[in-house]
């Protein structure tokens, strides 16, 4: 069989990390002052995202385009900064 358990009020906050990696927590009003309180702090969980190389995008552009001649590229930006004008 089972023992009964208490139930312990509990509150929930989120909050923002402030400079110096310190977190501020408002109580509400009945809370006791001196008196001990558990805090348990859940930190998020680390970005899936992958992270932006830039020496990789590069490297890939470059692949992309070697074989593309200079004439052309000088072209389409020359077509782009026109358009940028009307």
């Amino acid at each position: 069989m089972a023992t009964p358990t208490t139930t312990q009020p509990a509150l929930h906050v989120t909050t923002k990390v402030l400079p110096g990696n310190r977190i501020e927590i408002q109580l509400p009003a009945d809370a006791v002052m001196g008196e001990e309180v558990d805090v348990f702090v859940v930190l998020p969980e680390p970005s899936k995202r992958e992270q932006f190389d830039l020496l990789t995008f590069i490297e890939a552009a470059r692949k992309r385009y070697a074989n593309r001649p200079a004439e052309d590229i000088d072209r389409q930006i020359r077509t782009e900064r026109e358009a940028w004008d009307s």
